[in-house]
């Protein structure tokens, strides 16, 4: 299939790193958000990104300008009708995840490709909104967008062929390594990843090391590029959290209960990184 322009719908951390990626590569993009001010911190957040590689000459400035123009962000949903192929990359919440399909499927023409870039929501429940679920699809991009390498590309229930062999060659064409998954809560990545990121978080309320200890026995001990408690906080810990959620509820299995800690920070609103507060504490 020949994805011909793209629609990305959240113009977050995650949606606007997949929309720089499909510019980069020549691709025009829709990016869909549902404020202004989200999309104006999107569109921001590409350029300075791009901007670093213009400062290393890894890219020329007129480069970054034709990129840049590739993507044309909107606030109408009825936009991404246009698009071959759609990503989206909105709040990792079900419901909200499932007006979006709803609303896609009725403004893209038959034969488009609708993912999602959830983290481990179900695309077969997903896909089950659409009257289109053979042609559903998971895209599941890692944080940051531009720089890592994978690509979980996972198949719903009702997943054709046709649309996993086309999700497998858009990815290549981003310089993506496609892994495919079966749809399952937490699909592989995050099935693995949270519950260590959790048992971290329960190691520190029992009191059992700092958290500085805890991330430098996984960052020195296992050679992981970040500790645990860094990396929730580079996640979110509210997408910690509702992951978990979901790994809890879909399997029944108490070994995926979040930590209570977790849980208390998120009710606070100390949420990571993009707060300025969470396991740690950042400037802004």
């Amino acid at each position: 299939m020949d994805i011909r322009k793209t629609a990305v719908i959240g113009a977050g951390t995650m949606g606007n790193g997949i929309a720089q990626v499909f510019a980069h590569k020549g691709t025009p993009v829709i990016l869909v958000d549902v404020e202004q001010a989200f999309l104006d911190r999107g569109m921001k957040a590409i350029r300075k990104n791009l901007g670093r590689l213009v400062k290393k000459e890894k890219l020329a400035s007129d480069e970054m300008e034709e990129i840049v123009g590739r993507i044309k962000p909107t606030l109408r949903m009825e936009d991404a009708g246009e698009a071959d192929l759609v990503v989206e990359a909105a709040t990792e919440n079900v419901t909200v995840k499932k007006k979006i399909f709803t609303d896609l499927d009725a403004v893209l023409p038959e034969a488009s490709l609708l993912t999602s870039n959830t983290s481990s929501i179900s695309i077969t429940e997903l896909g089950a909104v659409t009257k289109r679920p053979d042609r559903v699809a998971g895209m599941h991009f890692m944080n940051p967008v531009p720089v890592m390498a994978l690509v979980e590309v996972v198949r719903g229930l009702e997943t054709s062929e046709e649309t996993m062999n086309a999700v497998i060659q858009a990815s290549k064409d981003l310089d993506k390594a496609p892994v495919v998954v079966d749809d399952s809560p937490g699909f592989v990545s995050n099935r693995v990843l949270l519950p260590m990121i959790n048992e971290a978080a329960f190691t520190l309320m029992e009191g059992v090391a700092t958290k500085e200890a805890i991330d430098d026995v996984m960052r020195l001990g296992m050679r992981h590029p970040m500790g645990p408690l860094a990396l929730a906080d580079l996640i979110g810990l509210d997408v910690c959290l509702s992951i978990l959620n979901v790994l809890h509820d879909g399997f029944g299995d108490p070994k995926y209960r979040p930590c209570p800690i977790l849980k208390r920070m998120v009710a606070a609103g100390h949420l990571g990184k993009k707060t300025g507060r969470g396991f740690y504490t950042y400037d802004s």
